[in-house]
């Protein structure tokens, strides 16, 4: 059964950055495109960025385009979300996903991905 956990949130001030993890379990990571989404409090879950399964292709939501920055290591079957600039906006929890995918392609919508993490909880205060 493949299992993703998402660890590295928290309360940070506004401007400031965090790094959040996760680790995939159970399944060949390699083969995996993954997701990052989100979820505020009365809101539906977003996307926020994906990456293929190489890492040679990557998509971000226009909001955090050049705060944000997606990463894989296929060797550590971890990938990674590195948020900086952060903003009261950004507070949500966070989701990682994977999904089966062929080389290269990326997936934005939630109902594409097979797998999803529980959830890291990311606070940005003003």
């Amino acid at each position: 059964q493949v299992q993703l956990v998402e660890s590295g949130g928290g309360l940070v001030q506004a401007g400031g950055s965090l790094r959040l993890s996760c680790v995939v379990s159970g399944g060949t990571f390699s083969s995996y495109a993954m997701g990052w989404f989100r979820q505020a409090p009365g809101k539906e879950r977003e996307f926020v960025g994906a990456i293929s399964r190489s890492g040679g292709r990557i998509y971000y939501k226009d909001a955090v385009k050049g705060r944000f920055t997606i990463s894989r290591d296929n060797a550590k079957n971890t990938g990674y979300l590195q948020m900086n600039s952060l903003k009261p906006e950004d507070t949500a929890v966070y989701y990682c996903a994977a999904a089966l995918a062929p080389i290269g392609a990326i997936f934005t919508r939630a109902p594409q991905y097979t797998y999803c993490g529980q959830g890291t909880q990311v606070t940005v205060s003003s």
